[in-house]
Parts: C-alpha cells; sequence; structure tokens
C-alpha cells in the first residue's frame, strides 16, 4: 500500500515535470532517446544483416570448397604472385569429377562478358553472360521461377536453349511469358526454356541470376574459345558428400590439381582453397565491431541523458524543499522521500527510453520500405533491454539528488 502511494505520487510529479516545463524536459530526455536508439536500432540492424548474410551462406552451402587464384581470407602475400596464377578451367573440371571419390558435386561456370539479347524490336544490353556445366542447379541450389532446367540431352547436344534471369525477361518480354519464346543473343537464336527468381534478396551471391543469360558450357564452346585460361578462367565448385570432412575433401583437390598442373612436390599451390567460412568469420569480426560502436554510442548519448536527468530531478529537489521539510514533519521517513524521487527519475527516464523504442520503430519501417533488399527485424528482447536500461540510468540519475532530498532536516526544509 505505501509503495502504491509513493508511486502514485511519482507519476504524478513526473507528468508535472514533462507538463510544467516541456522543453527543459524534452532536452533532458532526448539523451535518453537517442541513447536507446542507438543501442537498439544499431544492435536490431546488425542482427538483421548477420541473419540475412548467414542465410545467404547457408543457401549456398557450407560443405563446398572453391578453387581460385586468389584466398578469400588472407591476400597479405604477393597480389601479382596470385594475380599469376592460372584460373581455373573446364579441364580442372573434368578432372575433378572424374577422379574425386569424395565429391557428390563439381561444378564449373564462368562468364564471359555481356551481350546484347534481343527479342523482336526490344534489346537488352549489358546482359551477362553466363556459361556453366549440367550441375549448376544441384551446387548452387537454383530457384527457377518460371520453365525449367536443362535436360541432360539437351546439354549433351550443347541445344540452343537458355535460362534467363528475372531482370532481363522483365526487360526484354515485358508482360509476355517468356517461356518458349526465342531471343537472339551473338547471332544466334535461343529458345527460353526458363526464367531464374529473383535473387536481389539475398545479400550475398557467388552468382547474381537477375541480369544473367545462362547457357551450356558444350553449348557456348562452339561460338567462344573457352579454352583461354588467362582470358576465360571462371568458377570451380566442389560439393563434398554427406559424412565427408571438408579437410579430408580439400586433400583429394589438391592433390588431383597438383597433378594435374603438373606441379613438383617442392613448388608451392598455384591455387587456392576456399570456404564460405572464411568469409563468415571475417564478417562476424565486422558485426562485432559494428555492435561495440553503436553500443558505446548509445551508452556516450546516455550518459548525457542521465545528467540531464540528475538535473532536472536537482531543480524537482530544489522546488519541492517546503514539501519535502512537511512531509518528514509529518511522519515521512527518508526512505520513503528517497522511494519517491527515484520512482520519478525512473518514470522519466523510461518515458524518454519508449520515445527511443518508437523512433527505431519509425526508422525501421521507413528502411524496410525503401530497401527490399534487407529488412530489419526488432527483437523484443533488445526492447526488454532497452526499458531495463532506461530504468537503470533513471536509478544512477535519481540517486544523488533523492539522496539530499532524503537527507534533509524537516525544519531547514520548512523555512526554506
Amino acid at each position: 500500500m505505501l509503495f502504491l502511494k509513493v508511486f502514485t505520487e511519482s507519476v504524478r510529479q513526473a507528468i508535472a515535470q514533462l507538463t510544467g516545463n516541456k522543453l527543459r524536459t524534452f532536452l533532458s530526455l532526448l539523451g535518453i532517446s537517442i541513447g536507446i536508439f542507438c543501442i537498439i536500432g544499431v544492435l536490431s540492424a546488425v542482427e538483421s544483416l548477420e541473419d540475412s548474410v548467414q542465410g545467404s551462406f547457408a543457401k549456398l552451402g557450407e560443405d563446398v570448397v572453391y578453387v581460385d587464384k586468389f584466398p578469400w581470407k588472407d591476400i597479405s602475400g604477393d597480389w601479382w604472385e596470385y594475380f599469376q596464377r592460372p584460373s581455373p578451367d573446364h579441364d580442372d573440371y573434368e578432372r575433378l569429377k572424374a577422379e574425386m571419390p569424395t565429391a557428390s558435386v563439381v561444378n564449373y561456370s564462368t562468364e564471359p562478358g555481356r551481350y546484347v539479347v534481343k527479342y523482336k524490336r526490344t534489346a537488352v544490353e549489358g546482359a551477362q553472360l553466363l556459361v556453366t556445366t549440367f550441375e549448376l542447379d544441384r551446387m548452387y541450389n537454383v530457384d527457377i521461377e518460371r520453365g525449367r532446367y536443362w535436360t541432360a540431352s539437351e546439354y549433351s547436344g550443347g541445344a540452343d536453349k537458355a535460362i534467363i534471369g528475372h531482370e532481363v525477361a522483365a526487360e526484354l518480354f515485358g508482360a509476355i511469358e517468356p517461356v518458349g519464346k526465342t531471343m537472339k543473343m551473338s547471332g544466334r537464336k535461343y529458345e527460353v526454356i526458363g526464367v531464374f527468381a529473383k535473387t536481389g534478396g539475398d545479400l550475398i551471391n557467388i552468382i547474381d541470376y537477375d541480369y544473367t543469360v545462362a547457357v551450356t558450357y558444350t553449348n557456348a564452346g562452339r561460338f567462344i574459345n573457352l579454352k583461354n585460361r588467362s582470358k576465360f578462367g571462371g568458377r570451380l565448385a566442389v560439393k563434398a558428400k554427406p559424412g565427408v570432412p571438408l579437410p579430408q575433401m580439400e586433400d583429394d583437390i589438391r592433390g588431383l590439381l597438383r597433378s594435374g598442373r603438373g606441379l613438383r612436390p617442392r613448388e608451392e599451390d598455384n591455387f587456392s582453397l576456399n570456404q564460405l567460412t572464411m568469409i563468415a568469420d571475417s564478417i562476424g569480426g565486422f558485426f562485432s565491431v559494428l555492435n561495440t560502436v553503436g553500443f558505446l554510442i548509445g551508452m556516450f548519448s546516455m550518459v548525457v541523458g542521465a545528467i540531464s536527468v540528475a538535473n532536472i530531478m536537482f531543480v524537482s529537489v530544489k522546488e519541492r524543499t517546503s514539501l519535502i521539510g512537511v512531509k518528514k514533519a509529518l511522519g515521512a521517513r527518508q526512505f520513503v522521500i528517497l522511494l519517491e524521487f527515484l520512482t520519478e527519475s525512473v518514470i522519466l527516464c523510461i518515458i524518454g527510453g519508449l520515445f527511443g523504442l518508437l523512433l527505431v520503430v519509425g526508422v525501421t519501417f521507413a528502411v524496410n520500405s525503401l530497401f527490399e533488399s534487407f529488412q530489419i527485424t526488432l527483437s523484443l528482447k533488445f526492447a526488454i533491454y532497452g526499458v531495463i536500461g532506461s530504468a537503470v540510468v533513471g536509478i544512477l540519475a535519481g540517486a544523488v539528488p533523492a539522496g539530499l532530498a532524503a537527507k534533509m532536516d524537516p525544519v531547514e526544509a520548512m523555512r526554506s
């Protein structure tokens, strides 16, 4: 009952502060609001970004090794030495596919350049040509929105059939159904057999399918010299069989590539074996830095806000000195006065924290409306952290003023 009375009085005094000194209270609580916004906003944005990146990694597979000239994690060595390495090519692909007992899927793809594709009087310039072996759909979990994938006979026969990206289909065909239509590219006619699903929502893409025209390696080899390793070096990916550890598969890849490229035992590898976990580890460190920076900015704003709220409470104690003396003369104990002012301080800070939460919600809604590829999800735990943090700041900000009020001599307080 006593606490309820103290709480009611504290709420009344907090409302009086808000309504009686609007500008002063607003400016004082602004620091709390900004602090909560920085902490909750940054933490939510970083968590959402990390979830999106990890989700993109999961789609690409964590059991895949990528053969490349450059290492993805550490390029502190001689960059020119890496640059001079031979790019992975179709011969490497055939060797690994034929002799890799630990691999379930091997895929090779290359992007020879950008081409103009035409349909009747409509043309799309700069469409990226993707030349791939038959295993693309099994390697990268390709999602075809309309139509179908190549058949085995179409691949082996080098049929003039293409799968196009979502944006290419939209610009080239508009409202017309593209599947089954014939388009022209580099003087050749291609039947469109499928359309890739839109990939703009994935932050991490090994291949950006939206502006891609994909054809088979057996087809492209007829009009492009794909054996030119220095010009058309590509992307070689190897997926492990279920239960096969990646280090074991890497040893098999390394042995076959070294043998196929004629490297002597003492020569260093002229290729790099990469995994998505290398990028994930680096990004994880980046996320940690972002979280730390956001937390520090938020804490600085909270300290400024706490000082401002403490100033409000000192003014409140000064204005109510006579009232404090009367209460103590009528028998109010020190802890009652202390609790009253502490509760008032906490309520003020929680109000500031709630304004910060509303600001986070508003900014989140705006960002999610503007950017389709990145959606921020507000976590309930961060909202709870914000309210608890506001309450803690309120206790710290009101401790000294409340202590001074509780220790006042009733006679001296009534005289002032």
